[in-house]
């Protein structure tokens, strides 16, 4: 895995330990020729961060914040160890957060996001993340990685803008309906 395009362009990165299933180059080169300049000054939130390879992508083309969540100790190591080679490139100015917490009991953030990426165990784990409040900026995108093979509901909450799919891969960009599930921005 590598940092595809921006400041940090052919940065290796490092992989947790154990089973993750990081997002291929392939898909994250597809997702962010997607989104094109809506990443540069974004505020980006990155679920189920693993190697933290979706924020540090956003980070080295230009968003402004970056706050990385994630649960697994062997994750949260190979996003230390990955901010700590992202810093030494020249211009990179991005702030980050890394917060150890289950994405399922999210704490207050005290902000609302740009843009959210979420790429969480195949499986069930989508369908529950899209019936949970996520701190969305009402022109935000929410990215979400899912099983091709695991039908994706949005229910009324969600709109999906754009969808495609990368071998057993589904990627949805959503937004908020009228009644979106955005949470409370509440300082910690």
């Amino acid at each position: 895995m590598r940092i595809i395009a921006g400041i940090a362009r052919g940065m290796t990165l490092a992989a947790p330990r154990g089973d993750a299933r990081p997002t291929s180059d392939r898909v994250r080169e597809a997702i962010f020729s997607s989104l094109g300049e809506r990443i540069v000054g974004a505020t980006v939130l990155d679920l189920f961060a693993g190697s933290g390879a979706l924020g540090l992508e956003s980070a080295s083309r230009g968003a402004r914040t970056v706050t990385f969540v994630e649960n697994t100790r062997a994750s949260l190591d190979a996003i230390e160890r990955n901010l700590e080679s992202f810093r030494r490139h020249p211009g990179a100015d991005c702030r980050f957060r890394v917060l150890r917490a289950d994405v399922f009991k999210l704490p207050p953030l005290g902000e609302a996001f740009s843009l959210i990426f979420a790429d969480p165990p195949y499986g069930e784990a989508a369908q529950k993340l899209l019936a949970q409040p996520l701190p969305l900026a009402p022109d935000g995108l929410f990215v979400l990685e899912s099983a091709r093979r695991v039908p994706l509901i949005p229910g009324a909450a969600w709109l999906v803008k754009r969808e495609a799919i990368y071998g057993d891969t589904r990627v949805s960009f959503l937004v908020t309906s009228s009644t979106g599930p955005v949470s409370s921005v509440a300082a910690p």
